[in-house]
């Protein structure tokens, strides 16, 4: 099961957007508009932005994440949205040695399947670890022929043995990461992610990403979600068809996001 924590975010986001849209059409400066700000005056304002579909002001506003428990395919789907900063977990410098890994939800349920997975699993790590051993000597001859000192070399053939041996390493081998996203990027990522026709692991860190960011600028997210929690589904002919679970779904989560915060 992915973990995602709210590491940190930009401070009091709302009456930022709000400042930020309002410069556009004042007079006033940057002080004297937030001055102004209550937290009254500021949820309407975003509100009526919200209404108006006047999202740039909120590109202001970032929010990072530390997501972890997921897999390489994961990281492969998150990607690609590309207004946003990654940092993950190095499989050059950080050895995968006896690695966890993710197991699909639909494999979980079948023994067969889960049998064959486990195998594949540990066959993958039985040739990473045996590619390492044999590049980790091959380099340190090499580099020892050059001029290194015994100690010197090995330390640097694991870290050039580990470069190649993880070309065994499976699509399900866990990594971890710190995925930074202004509002407006988050945005469309729960449009797309949180839709049911998402991969189930894309969805379900989108999901608690949503359910940490809403109690931090509920009038922002208020109508966050799959495109179908604010209007009608976007997916056309592939549409799931359920469009009323998933709006009860997504209240039910901004309900328990504010319950816990």
């Amino acid at each position: 099961m992915p973990t995602v924590t709210l590491i940190t975010h930009t401070p009091e986001p709302e009456k930022i957007v709000a400042a930020a849209a309002k410069l556009c059409y004042s007079k006033s400066g940057v002080k004297t508009l937030l001055d102004k700000l209550d937290d009254q005056k500021t949820a309407e304002f975003v509100e009526m932005l919200s209404s108006f579909g006047h999202e740039s002001p909120i590109e202001h506003i970032s929010f990072t994440f530390g997501i972890e428990g997921v897999s390489r395919a994961f990281l492969a789907q998150i990607t690609r949205h590309r207004l946003a900063s990654y940092s993950v977990q190095s499989q050059r410098y950080v050895s995968k040695a006896d690695f966890s890994y993710i197991t699909p939800p639909s494999i979980e349920g079948i023994p067969e399947a889960e049998s064959l997975f486990r195998d594949a699993m540990t066959a993958s790590n039985e040739y990473y670890e045996k590619l390492q051993a044999v590049l980790t000597e091959h380099h340190t001859a090499r580099l020892v022929s050059e001029g290194k000192s015994e100690k010197e070399a090995r330390k640097a053939a694991s870290k050039l043995a580990n470069e190649d041996a993880r070309f065994v390493l499976p699509n399900g081998c866990d990594t971890r990461m710190v995925v930074t996203m202004n509002a407006r990027s988050l945005q469309n990522f729960f449009r797309l992610r949180c839709c049911n026709r998402a991969q189930w692991e894309i969805r379900e860190v989108a999901k608690q990403m949503y359910s940490l960011v809403y109690p931090v600028a509920p009038h922002i997210f208020a109508h966050s979600g799959p495109g179908c929690v604010n209007g009608a589904c976007t997916e056309g002919k592939m549409s799931c068809g359920k469009m009323e679970e998933v709006r009860a779904e997504y209240k039910r989560i901004r309900s328990e996001a504010v319950q816990s915060k």
